[in-house]
């Protein structure tokens, strides 16, 4: 026979087999979120949470104080106004590329064309609402940060000093004004050319009448001679040259006109070199009676010894159509 002992334990070790009570799912979650019986949160008691919140503000705050001083140390290395990495240094490089204004819809990012009718105001409006919002830096100083005071009006044998800029008056030049809706209306449109800014850029300029490039316009070269017996100072420019890329092209764009007459970019406009208030100077195409109802495509080419001209790569020059109905 068993002692009294030995039953006492058989019935404990039976008793620990015994399935545990079961909670309901519902209990099980409002005791996960608030056990009142063990004063737990989420499985976690007051301290617990206050230790674990404590190591992760002073971790996070670690973290963003190291990143702080890393971002401090990287601005040190930069300069807000010149460029770290210049001209063949620069993924930009050396060769300057065109760009032309009006600009088709936002929706049409890939297109160059210009198209519309030219009796009908309301469908040539975009074009003109988007040269009025283009030259309106131009035509008031104010709305660019830092232009005002420093506007020098330079020429030739007055390039600007230190700290200032030269002013781009673009308020006359016929027709090619908001004023004239730029000749849209009379079905010989303006369109506006800009050379896109590269920063401490040196134009070489072709400024000896006597060697200027075989590939480059007639027209362009006897304008190059005119002004060079007139003032050889305005030889330092950077020429420009517009005309129809296929013979049928040319054909059909009929004469161009150049606003302002100097067909370039001023030489005294570089380097440029980030001045405040700085704009870069743009020039008109008016084009006088492009045949209507036919697509025209158009080349412009900038002109300079450092200028390469590639199509393909879009370097030193721009392509655009023209429709008019």
């Amino acid at each position: 026979m068993k002692t009294k002992l030995e039953q006492d334990d058989s019935v404990q070790e039976f008793q620990g087999f015994f399935k545990p009570a079961e909670v309901p799912a519902l209990q099980q979650w409002k005791d996960f979120f608030y056990n009142k019986e063990e004063g737990k949160v989420m499985g976690r008691t007051g301290s617990s949470w206050g230790k674990i919140i404590l190591f992760y503000i002073i971790f996070y705050s670690a973290l963003a104080a190291l990143f702080s001083i890393m971002l401090w140390v990287f601005y040190q290395t930069l300069d807000p106004r010149i460029p770290k990495w210049q001209t063949d240094g620069s993924l930009i490089g050396t060769n300057p590329g065109l760009g032309f204004r009006p600009m088709p819809p936002f929706a049409n990012v890939e297109s160059t064309l210009i198209t519309y009718r030219g009796t009908d105001a309301e469908n040539y409006r975009f074009w003109k609402d988007s040269l009025v919002e283009f030259l309106k830096v131009y035509r008031k100083p104010g709305l660019t940060p830092g232009r005002g005071q420093n506007i020098y009006n330079c020429d030739y044998d007055r390039p600007p000093g230190k700290g200032q800029v030269c002013d781009v008056d673009v308020k006359n030049w016929s027709p090619c004004t908001s004023e004239n809706n730029f000749n849209y209306h009379k079905s010989a449109p303006c369109v506006f050319l800009k050379l896109n800014k590269i920063y401490g850029w040196v134009p070489e300029f072709y400024n000896d009448t006597n060697n200027l490039p075989p590939m480059m316009p007639r027209d362009l070269k006897r304008h190059i001679w005119e002004v060079g017996r007139n003032n050889t100072l305005k030889l330092n420019t950077v020429w420009v040259s517009c005309e129809g890329e296929n013979p049928a092209d040319v054909e059909n764009v009929g004469p161009i006109r150049y606003i302002p007459d100097l067909r370039g970019f001023p030489g005294y406009f570089y380097p440029y070199e980030n001045s405040e208030g700085y704009l870069s100077p743009i020039m008109a195409i008016h084009f006088e009676k492009p045949r209507t109802g036919i697509l025209i495509q158009i080349e412009c080419k900038a002109w300079a010894r450092n200028i390469r001209h590639d199509r393909r790569d879009k370097l030193g020059s721009v392509h655009f159509e023209l429709m008019i109905d």
